[in-house]
């Protein structure tokens, strides 16, 4: 039986982890709280096929690497996946990025556990992923919410993904596609300002003002957001993994979201 161990089981990971039970793999996850348990997670690695880690790094380490990057690398598993970042690349002006770009991304901690897991293991696979959203995290959430917001920033554009095309796209991994890394986005990257707007017409909501950057409900990481620009190519993964998304766009995304 295929048995995918999970680090970290958050909002990307368990939609990985639902459709592969339903067809009939074996899933283990270790948490924040069972993560220091050494045997445990050895006897979890020794069963293991594939492993796949979606935690962000915790200040300066990856708290999974920092423990087990020994054990990851001596594992005889089939597949190890690690959930990274677009973030990585840093501002590109709105250039289109592919996986060649380099890592120059204004985190040390995320690019270097971005490098660390490209070298843990010979099957390692590392998934650059932009802004995820789908069912309950999506721009309709935070329209409902009060939470959403349109800011002055002419020209910012970055890239989105679907939950249901992050977990295809790893799960087209597992039989396809070398190790190496993959960007996995949509296929149109769009500015905020018009993902909130379209929303708030789907869904019949008010239209939220545009605010300043400088406005006080704007925090700090979200002005460090609205500071870099970047277009996602998705062009690798298409050709190797044989991956589609089925949702190109936001428009379709949100559509779906709406149910």
């Amino acid at each position: 039986m295929s048995y995918l161990l999970i680090f970290g089981p958050g909002y990307s990971a368990s939609r990985i982890a639902q459709r592969i039970k339903a067809d009939g793999w074996h899933v283990s996850v270790v948490t924040r709280s069972t993560i220091d348990d050494a045997n445990m997670v050895r006897r979890l690695v020794a069963g293991a096929t594939h492993i796949l880690s979606s935690v962000p790094p915790d200040g300066a380490d990856d708290p999974v690497l920092s423990r087990y990057a020994d054990l990851i690398a001596r594992a005889g598993v089939k597949w190890v996946g690690y959930l990274s970042s677009t973030g990585v690349y840093g501002n590109s002006n709105g250039a289109w990025i592919d996986e060649s770009a380099a890592v120059a991304g204004r985190r040390a901690a995320r690019n270097a556990a971005d490098l660390a897991w490209q070298v843990v293991h010979p099957e390692s696979r590392v998934f650059r992923l932009p802004g995820i959203y789908g069912p309950g995290r999506s721009a309709l959430d935070r329209l409902r919410a009060g939470r959403a917001h349109r800011v002055d920033v002419p020209g910012q554009i970055f890239s989105r993904i679907h939950v249901e095309d992050l977990a295809g796209g790893v799960i087209a991994s597992f039989s396809h596609g070398p190790p190496g890394v993959y960007n996995i986005a949509d296929d149109l990257p769009a500015s905020q300002n018009d993902v909130i707007a379209f929303a708030a017409r789907l869904a019949g909501l008010a239209l939220p003002a545009i605010v300043p950057l400088n406005s006080p409900d704007i925090t700090p990481e979200m002005r460090a957001f609205y500071g870099e620009v970047r277009r996602i190519a998705n062009g690798k993964a298409q050709r190797l993994l044989g991956w589609r998304p089925a949702y190109p766009d936001y428009r379709a995304g949100l559509r779906a979201c709406l149910g």
